[in-house]
């Protein structure tokens, strides 16, 4: 019997970096969110820290090549963003509470340029919601206590620009993803 090996795509997203301040800032929220021991999870690495502008999934080789060629007619000024609130998905108290996050408000307009370069080879992002993974929840023991304690968390006002973006592409491994940037794209002066 003959076997055909299938190939694997590339697990790929366009996402924004954050500054070393702002992810030092992050890591503080996520050390005071430790502390409360109010869920057992996974804190993502500071070093992996970054806003997903749209998740692409696993893509072939040639869908890759064709992401960056529409990618780079992305034409749009540099802009500000800041961090927001801190919260949760699902932000009300039914169903399990599975990721925990802080708010970046601003990339809403790129993100939409992003989901118009893609519309007719993926989905639109319907519900875009600008934020930052501090966590992955397994488990709450109380669901209302946590989301009570995120919404008195105050990142502090901190704003940074942006001039470029990237495409990422994202292996899985048991200790974590490592991220390998395929490609970045300026924004125009």
């Amino acid at each position: 019997m003959r076997q055909f090996r299938m190939e694997e795509g590339i697990r790929c997203f366009a996402a924004l970096d954050l500054p070393r301040e702002v992810m030092n800032h992050i890591h503080d929220i996520q050390n005071q969110i430790k502390k409360q021991n109010l869920f057992t999870g996974k804190f993502t690495d500071i070093e992996t820290l970054h806003l997903t502008l749209k998740f692409l999934g696993e893509i072939s080789e040639e869908k890759v090549g064709e992401v960056k060629k529409r990618l780079r007619e992305i034409k749009f000024s540099p802009f500000g963003v800041g961090l927001g609130r801190v919260g949760a998905f699902p932000s009300n108290y039914k169903g399990y509470v599975r990721v925990i996050w802080v708010e970046l408000i601003g990339a809403y307009n790129l993100q939409k340029q992003i989901d118009g370069a893609l519309k007719d080879i993926f989905p639109p992002e319907f519900r875009f919601m600008g934020h930052i993974t501090l966590a992955r929840v397994k488990s709450v023991g109380d669901k209302k206590a946590l989301i009570e304690y995120l919404k008195h968390i105050k990142p502090k006002e901190l704003r940074f620009n942006v001039d470029k973006f990237f495409l990422k592409k994202s292996t899985l491994h048991p200790e974590g993803p490592v991220y390998e940037d395929l490609e970045s794209y300026g924004l125009e002066e």
